[in-house]
């Protein structure tokens, strides 16, 4: 699933906020048209909109209608039409929230965070983990590094997600465990040494001198948020 479809005409623009938050750590699919937009929504899903009032054709408000009567996407306008009566008909299209042109990058991501969290981590008990440049989709059990789907076993997955889940804590080898393999599993706990040495393979630059799962000797592990 997609993080975050941009619906915004302009290419510069387009190209721009893109790349902001493609450093975030998100997944995002960019078109420049509303019928684009609805053209992607008959197949895929979006997390969040972020729509362009002022489009070719079919315009933002329209856009947002019918997206809000088909689903409860947030949606967040983007527009250089900033007086009163155009917000009051953003919000009362559905939008979620409006930020006026030129944008600020910081706030617009500030606010893309706050809806994520309000829409996805209260409501679905932390169904969505952005961790730098990693993503945990809880719902579709996928992980993404740099936007990239890395394929993980089902051990790997519950032992990332349990390490991204606390991180810069120091989780002792029979916590782990007991976690993700049960304490009477037949395993040994050699296996999580295996495991551990087979995500470091996947998500770190170098492996054998890892930033994001570092070993504290004698005791466990310790997830790093980079």
């Amino acid at each position: 699933m997609t993080d975050i479809l941009l619906v915004e005409d302009h290419e510069e623009l387009n190209q721009l906020i893109r790349m902001f938050l493609e450093r975030e750590g998100y997944l995002v699919k960019s078109v420049r048209s509303g019928e684009e937009a609805l053209e992607f929504l008959e197949e895929e899903k979006a997390k969040l909109i972020l729509l362009d009032v002022s489009l070719p054709g079919m315009d933002g408000f329209a856009v947002c209608a019918f997206v809000r009567e088909r689903s409860n996407t947030p949606v967040l306008f983007l527009s250089a039409r900033t007086d009163k009566e155009d917000q009051m008909n953003g919000f009362l299209q559905g939008a979620d929230d409006y930020v006026e042109k030129p944008v600020d990058m910081d706030i617009l991501c500030a606010k893309i965070k706050a809806l994520m969290r309000r829409n996805y981590s209260l409501r679905r008990g932390n169904a969505l983990i952005h961790s730098g440049a990693i993503s945990i989709d809880k719902e579709a059990k996928k992980v993404f590094l740099k936007q990239r789907e890395i394929t993980l076993t089902q051990k790997e997955y519950e032992l990332l997600t349990l390490l991204v889940e606390n991180p810069g804590k120091t989780l002792n080898k029979e916590y782990l465990f007991g976690q993700v393999w049960g304490m009477d599993s037949f395993s040994e706990e050699q296996t999580l040494t295996v495991h551990i040495k087979m995500l470091r393979d996947k998500i770190e630059e170098e492996p054998r001198r890892p930033k994001r799962i570092q070993t504290v000797w004698g005791i466990g592990y310790r997830y790093e948020e980079i």
